[in-house]
């Protein structure tokens, strides 16, 4: 089958490789019929994730059709079409029972840090990725969505990943009605974070970005955001404190994680430094927030030398909360959202390629050409 494979550094390319088998009984093989590229596969791509071994097959965002089934799976079939969520949970653990899936203590025997997920890295398991014409999906029971007859698997694809992930960002700031809240980042999280705050009851978001396209994408998506170009911006947190009568925000939240851009440093033994895996936007969150405030943390930190000053954190009484996202707990919701027509999910794909153009696709994505805001992938047999 055609899969992606990391091959070092910066490297991504389309091979052939042996077609998954079922492992466990309550195993699924998942003919993939769409998968796309996130954000964090970028981190991974630039060998920012330990352990991430040549070979692998990066993925966590897919849909597709159920075309094997173990011998215990009892809620699917073959024929049936599934969203996954990239934790890879057991539903029967301490954290399981708890709604806690992204913490399972059962599917990452690699790690005490966290759960399986899907095509990223063997910090998290070691699991194939969802970038490949099938996949084996462990614990078919618990994980798999089933997708309604009257719905595309475009329509609630990033179900999978993106969508909680920003909801979740928004409920853990804990937005009371009319607050002030700024997400950084307008990348795919970013755009539902600032939807799920505006339907979280904010009174206003403010979004901080560089990218003009982006920018306008949030006003777009999400009608009535305030922007800040950080480009244009001499200092962004003095220009946050203006727009919020000099005390900052009442909740600040960090969509970018390890690769920020931006003009913070932190001073180490005297020296200036920009450490690999730049803590830029979660200082810019911890400087941005009121005292007493909320600051979260959803973008992907990987390498375990970040600089953040906690000090200012602890000296503001800032509460901090962060998480993988708990993915299953939120898509039943999440569905009647999109049902709904509160959130266009699909809307912000931006970019179709087909399975065997991954390469290109990784490089318009990891590059912002012709305004990339997502790339999804179709394998061949979907086309």
């Amino acid at each position: 089958m055609l899969a992606t494979s990391y091959r070092g550094k910066g490297r991504i390319r389309v091979e052939q490789k042996p077609e998954p088998r079922i492992e466990h009984p309550n195993d699924i093989i998942l003919r993939v019929t769409r998968t796309a590229i996130c954000g964090s596969d970028l981190h991974l791509l630039h060998g920012l994730v330990p352990d991430t071994r040549v070979g692998c097959t990066f993925g966590h965002e897919f849909a597709g059709v159920v075309d094997e089934v173990g011998p215990s799976v009892a809620s699917l079939a073959r024929g049936d079409r599934v969203v996954v969520p990239f934790n890879i949970a057991c539903g029967t653990c301490f954290y399981c029972q708890r709604g806690l899936t992204g913490c399972c203590d059962n599917s990452n025997p690699c790690s005490t840090i966290g759960g399986g997920a899907f095509g990223y890295s063997h910090t998290t398991g070691g699991y194939e990725g969802g970038q490949a014409e099938r996949v084996r999906v462990p614990f078919a029971d618990i994980g798999p969505m089933k997708i309604p007859d009257d719905m595309h698997e475009e329509d609630v694809l990033f179900l999978s990943d993106i969508l909680p992930t920003g909801y979740q960002a928004a409920e853990m700031g804990a937005i009371k009605p009319g607050e002030t809240v700024v997400v950084f980042g307008c990348g795919p999280v970013g755009l539902f974070a600032q939807k799920a705050a505006m339907l979280q009851g904010a009174g206003r978001v403010i979004v901080v970005d560089q990218l003009g396209y982006r920018l306008e994408t949030a006003m777009t998506f999400t009608p009535g955001v305030e922007t800040i170009d950080f480009r244009q911006t001499k200092d962004v947190v003095a220009a946050i404190r203006r727009l919020t009568d000099g005390r900052g925000a009442d909740v600040c939240i960090d969509c970018v994680g390890c690769e920020a851009q931006g003009n913070f440093m932190h001073t180490l033994l005297g020296k200036l430094m920009l450490e690999a895996g730049s803590a830029t936007a979660i200082q810019w969150a911890i400087d941005s927030a009121r005292r007493g405030g909320n600051v979260v943390l959803v973008g992907v930190y990987g390498p375990p030398f970040n600089l953040v000053n906690i000090g200012t954190a602890m000296n503001k009484g800032l509460t901090l909360r962060m998480a993988q996202c708990n993915v299953k707990r939120y898509m039943p919701a999440l569905l009647e959202h999109i049902r709904a027509g509160r959130i266009d999910a699909k809307s912000i794909i931006s970019h179709r390629f087909p399975l065997e153009e991954a390469e290109l696709a990784y490089h318009v994505f990891d590059n912002k050409l012709d305004d990339c805001v997502k790339c999804v992938l179709i394998p061949p047999e979907a086309a």
